[in-house]
């Protein structure tokens, strides 16, 4: 526009000096002017995009293959387009990186009428997610320079990464463990599908305690004895809010919170008992945004910005998981972790409050933190009090953490700790700190 207003603003002044010269060449200043203003938009206007990936899920390590075809729809040439891919930046800034991208994401090539062009690369996973790939940044212009258009095209594409698992070794089944089954103390409840014995009828017992069976044998009533109820299972309530996790150890605590909980999970799975997953994290899914796609734009910047755009998640209630027992509940874990991230929402006490009325008491109780604040230490020993089976799986224990554990420990909680991912195999055969 600047352009414009010079060209007519010099062209007046040709008019009013009698300076045909210089009317004569603003008259081909405003010409070439308009002709490129018209032949950019009418390159960007007609361009179509599609996009391929290889995989829609992925485990840590595994590659994916991103392809995106431009086609020129249009009945001109075009002399020259300039391919850019959008992928998160936080995934590519972070130290350590999420992502490793292998090729190039940029491309920059020429379309004759109807011609396509693909713009290839890979992407290798080096820690879990959900990964957005796309759109696509397009951007053409006049053989002069004067007139730039930019488009985002094409839906994005995205990858779910599952964390790793981590098989949990040294499995006592005699031991007072977190996991599996543990007798109650006391005698609330009987199991009538547990009997321990068999022993000689009583007045006031009821008749579908009798065993036929043995009573027949011994030639007098007897009744059948059940072995009281117990603890089976495991709710896991995860820790995930941003003050508990430091910059300075970031992301290595977050990721091996979410391994030592996967790993959990599945070992709670394969034993065939019921699991559930509680935690305050965002889920990746609420802050992804599709829309704004297929639009032009003016200025590069305002169209990348557009492109690397996400919605805002600001939900405040937990992820959950219930505990159950089947063959899909360890899948539905996996992928809440896979999408989970840190947020400001609701502390671990306050989603302790917030669950407390849901959690099943027939299974034990499992936080993994990387600390305890006093309010975390109380809201879980509450949950004690309440009857509630309940251990603590501090992840990277550290100076500033010690102080937390002694917190829990003076709660009556059970505490164990994990280090890294090779202590997460040992973690049922701790020693239970006291």
């Amino acid at each position: 526009m600047r352009w414009v207003l010079g060209a007519i603003a010099l062209l007046l002044v040709g008019y009013a000096l009698d300076a045909g010269l210089l009317v004569y060449a603003m008259y081909a200043l405003l010409g070439v002017l308009l002709i490129s203003r018209f032949v950019a938009r009418e390159w960007v206007d007609h361009l179509a995009a599609e996009r391929e990936c290889t995989h829609a899920t992925a485990e840590v390590g595994d590659k994916a293959g991103v392809a995106v075809t431009v086609t020129n729809t249009g009945s001109w040439p075009i002399a020259w387009l300039l391919m850019e891919d959008a992928i998160s930046r936080e995934a590519l800034e972070q130290r350590p990186p999420r992502l490793k991208v292998e090729g190039a994401r940029t491309l920059l090539v020429r379309l004759g009428r109807g011609e396509q062009k693909s713009l290839r690369y890979t992407v290798r996973f080096l820690m879990r997610g959900y990964y957005q790939f796309g759109p696509v940044l397009l951007e053409s212009g006049d053989l002069f320079g004067l007139h730039r258009r930019f488009r985002v095209e094409t839906s994005p594409a995205f990858v779910l990464v599952y964390p790793r698992v981590v098989p949990i070794t040294g499995f006592d089944i005699a031991s007072r463990r977190p996991i599996g089954e543990v007798r109650l103390t006391h005698r609330l409840f009987e199991d009538p599908t547990r009997i321990a014995g068999v022993r000689e009828y009583q007045p006031g017992d009821p008749q579908n305690r009798i065993h036929w069976r043995a009573t027949a044998r011994m030639g007098a009533l007897h009744c059948r004895l059940y072995e009281p109820s117990c603890v089976a299972g495991v709710t896991l309530l995860l820790d995930f809010h941003t003050a508990s996790y430091p910059a300075r150890n970031e992301p290595i605590r977050s990721e091996l919170a979410i391994v030592a909980t996967a790993s959990l999970a599945n070992a709670v799975y394969q034993l065939g008992q019921q699991v559930g997953l509680v935690t305050n994290a965002r889920d990746a899914a609420d802050r992804v945004r599709t829309e704004g796609m297929a639009r032009e734009f003016r200025t590069r910047e305002l169209a990348r910005d557009t492109a690397q755009a996400t919605g805002r998640g600001d939900r405040l209630r937990p992820l959950t998981v219930e505990t159950r027992r089947g063959a899909e509940q360890f899948q539905r874990i996996r992928e809440t972790l896979a999408r989970a991230e840190l947020t400001d929402g609701l502390d671990m006490s306050q989603l302790v409050l917030e669950a407390a009325s849901r959690l099943p008491r027939d299974a034990t109780v499992v936080a993994i933190l990387p600390g305890s604040s006093e309010a975390t230490a109380l809201a879980l020993g509450s949950l004690r009090r309440r009857g509630f089976a309940v251990l603590a799986v501090v992840v990277l224990p550290d100076d500033e953490t010690i102080a937390g554990v002694g917190r829990l420990m003076a709660a009556g909680i059970e505490v164990r700790t994990v280090a890294d991912e090779l202590s997460i195999g040992n973690l049922c055969s701790q020693a239970v700190l006291r």
